[in-house]
């Protein structure tokens, strides 16, 4: 496929309050206004989210911050790499409230607030700020203790993300901003005992979503951060639920340069047994991931219902760049995931 790459901003909606046919292709940077996705128009479509993922070499941390216009649906958690148990809160607050969501990505201050749990992220001059605190957590282990962290993610100079709107159709469409590999620092807290999110080998990935959904969707989602070969790796890589559209969410970012994937990847893996190596390449990238954990989420409300298996794993893989560039990376930590949702 060939994609119009964005050079310009550009308004997500046209004035019917449709997909604005300009919108469709990918950019380096976050250039799509989405002011219009709001809840006045196609209430119960619209879908609004901020998904960070922290990965350190002791743990694992995660915030979502939603609205899906009826619910605003919130996560915490943390995974303890060295003893493999995970902490986590989550909640699912009818109607929506008590949450703010820039109108556009580095357009304000994002805040979550339910019973026992807070979330607020802010832009600064060359990172973003995360904060989260949980008053009582459940453990994998049925244990409970209070949990937070607050890190940076920093935003070097030059550092390139990838943004993408897919277009199903003017009335179900998605942006999607995939930001990865930024340098994250920090702490986190678990029952008093605080740990470092140690500089120069951590890193912060985010999902930034803004869009009008189908009901009934299924996709498949990867990431992965590092440093391999002394090239800095940021992995990006998606599926199934762009089928079809014209755009995919691929691409590869080698020292803070985006290289745009067209191509739809072929993801082989067993769906009975996650924690199997996967498989995921085409065009010129081709990776092989190993997890090590299975994050599994099962959601039923009746109209709404969710499946997710999450694995975090470590990625190895080679990417032949348009020059002609053949990189070779081993180790990059991260994840891929098979989700099915009903929402």
């Amino acid at each position: 496929m060939t994609e119009r790459e964005l050079v310009e901003r550009v308004r997500l909606l046209g004035p019917d309050g449709r997909l604005n046919p300009d919108a469709v292709g990918w950019a380096r940077r976050p250039l799509v206004d989405t002011s219009g996705i709001d809840g006045r128009r196609s209430f119960g479509r619209n879908k609004r989210w901020e998904y960070w993922n922290i990965a350190t070499p002791t743990h694992i941390l995660a915030l979502t911050m939603s609205s899906l216009d009826y619910a605003a649906v919130h996560e915490v958690w943390v995974f303890d790499r060295s003893t493999g148990v995970g902490w986590g809160r989550s909640a699912t607050v009818l109607p929506a409230r008590d949450v703010l969501l820039p109108a556009s990505l580095g357009y304000g201050q994002a805040r979550a607030r339910a019973k026992g749990l807070a979330i607020a992220v802010d832009e600064l001059v060359d990172g973003t700020r995360l904060r989260v605190r949980v008053d009582s957590a459940r453990s994998d282990d049925g244990r409970r203790a209070p949990v937070s962290f607050d890190v940076v993610a920093t935003r070097p100079p030059g550092h390139e993300c990838l943004a993408v709107v897919v277009p199903w159709t003017q009335r179900r469409f998605q942006y999607t901003v995939k930001d990865v590999a930024r340098p994250a620092a920090g702490t986190v807290t678990i029952d008093g005992v605080t740990h470092e999110v140690a500089a120069g080998s951590s890193w912060a990935v985010l999902d930034h979503g803004r869009g009008r959904w189908p009901y009934d969707v299924h996709w498949n989602w990867g990431a992965g951060s590092g440093r391999s070969n002394g090239r800095t790796i940021g992995i990006q890589v998606g599926g199934r639920w762009t089928d079809g559209t014209g755009s995919t969410e691929n691409g590869l970012l080698v020292d803070g340069r985006m290289h745009k994937v067209s191509d739809q990847l072929a993801w082989e893996y067993d769906s009975a047994d996650v924690l199997a190596p996967w498989h995921i390449r085409g065009g010129a990238l081709d990776l092989v991931f190993e997890p090590f954990h299975d994050k599994v989420t099962r959601t039923n409300l009746g109209v709404v219902s969710g499946s997710t298996d999450q694995c975090f794993g470590h990625y190895r893989g080679t990417f032949t760049t348009d020059a002609g560039e053949h990189i070779a990376f081993d180790g990059i930590l991260g994840w891929a995931e098979d989700v099915h949702n009903r929402w």
